[in-house]
């Protein structure tokens, strides 16, 4: 099949990520990836600015991630989880206790992000219910976060800028908060907490978690807020007797320049969802980690069972490729390099700041936010990258990047040189 082909059965016959299938976005056919370049079919090789949607942090076809897969190969792709346990499994749970912050101390193995936050979501309200706290069936959160496509994570992203008011009426209601609106590096007023005071004073006996994306608010937005408000969040929920539920999927692993954005606030969420990095890219995989007191307070009461057990849940292959990606990011040089990839950015994209196009610019960790003052011609936008060499998928008003920890001084200032050239013209 030549790429024509390729094409034209693509575009008739597969639906892509937030697509029509009467006028589709443009897609372009990839041969081969490694290190930071994705080559196309047509030759090209571009600088991946994304990460594959956050994940391949320490790039494509890297050596240590592909034989933790080829040995593991060698001796069982997959085995069910219920009533089976295999040492690929035991290794990455070790690995997540040690690493995640204060007392998250049990493991719940998933497919996905999203599923990850069903799974929060589920333990919380089995919590709630273990505890005899039968009208704390809602969930809070704040405005301007993204949570994920499934139906329980739907309910929770921005009920306006979260892509899914298409099911409202249909998805849970949900309490909302005011976003967090203090950025991150500015002056902490308490203040800020009031509102989310005020809500939990009012309807604290029916919220059963407050969730949220700490420090970063992802596709919603890309908003970076002050630490405080976490701190803020954790001793409201501590009096009011609320979990406090951190979506850490796309922030875990070292994303913002902390291994976990909850250490910005030097905070402990009751339950913590982690995804994307945790298998480098390789594997849809996911984890949640829950305090002994979310475990043993949902085993301790009828069905004394947390009810919840997918078909691949600790699929082997995803927790060896999981165990050899800890490995790497766990390395003393990974979270200095991303201290120093956020500096590079600052400066190579420092230009964009005074454009007339530009309405902010925010950098933390290996991420990088360009605000415009109005939406993107994605189609267009994503030509002009290809054409510059490089892959930034922009979505509404944001030019972002999510480079891999991997990148080096000269890639990196492509690729942001890149977006400067092709701002300079909007």
């Amino acid at each position: 099949m030549d790429i024509n082909e390729m094409l034209e059965f693509d575009k008739c016959h597969i639906w892509h990520p937030y697509t029509s299938m009467i006028d589709p976005l443009p897609v372009y056919p990839v041969r081969s990836a490694d290190g930071v370049y994705i080559e196309l079919e047509t030759g090209e090789k571009l600088i991946d600015g994304m990460s594959s949607w956050w994940s391949t942090v320490h790039g494509y076809n890297n050596p240590l991630l592909n034989d933790a897969i080829k040995e593991q190969l060698e001796k069982m792709s997959h085995v069910m989880f219920g009533g089976f346990t295999h040492a690929p499994a035991v290794k990455l749970a070790q690995k997540l206790v040690d690493m995640t912050p204060g007392v998250l101390d049990r493991v719940f193995y998933c497919d996905s992000g999203s599923v990850s936050v069903e799974v929060a979501i589920k333990m919380a309200l089995q919590y709630m219910q273990a505890k005899d706290k039968r009208h704390a069936t809602k969930l809070a959160t704040a405005r301007g976060g993204y949570h994920g496509d499934t139906w329980h994570a739907m309910s929770v992203c921005d009920p306006v800028g979260g892509m899914h008011t298409l099911y409202e009426g249909r998805v849970p209601v949900q309490f909302f908060a005011p976003r967090p609106s203090i950025p991150f590096g500015g002056e902490w007023n308490d203040s800020e907490m009031d509102p989310l005071r005020e809500l939990f004073e009012k309807r604290g006996s029916e919220i059963a978690a407050f969730i949220i994306e700490p420090v970063v608010q992802g596709a919603s937005g890309m908003w970076i807020y002050h630490p405080q408000y976490l701190q803020g969040v954790r001793k409201l929920c501590d009096e009011y007797g609320i979990l406090m539920i951190a979506d850490e999927v796309a922030t875990g692993f070292g994303r913002t320049g902390r291994m976990f954005a909850c250490e910005w606030a030097g905070v402990t969420p009751d339950i913590m969802c982690l995804g994307k990095a945790i298998t480098g890219g390789y594997m849809s995989f996911a984890a949640v980690m829950a305090t002994s007191d979310v475990a043993l307070t949902i085993s301790s009461r009828e069905p004394r069972s947390f009810m919840h057990g997918p078909t691949f849940m600790g699929n082997p292959l995803a927790c060896a490729v999981a165990n050899a990606s800890l490995e790497l990011v766990s390395q003393p040089h990974v979270l200095p390099r991303i201290a120093e990839i956020q500096k590079q950015m600052q400066l190579y994209l420092e230009p964009v700041r005074h454009m007339p196009c530009v309405a902010d610019l925010r950098v933390l960790g290996a991420i990088a936010v360009v605000e415009l003052r109005k939406p993107v011609d994605m189609a267009r936008m994503q030509k002009l990258c290809v054409e510059e060499g490089v892959w930034i998928r922009p979505f509404g008003k944001l030019f972002y990047i999510m480079p891999q920890y991997i990148i080096t001084d000269e890639q990196l200032a492509a690729l942001c040189g890149a977006m400067v050239r092709i701002l300079s013209h909007e």
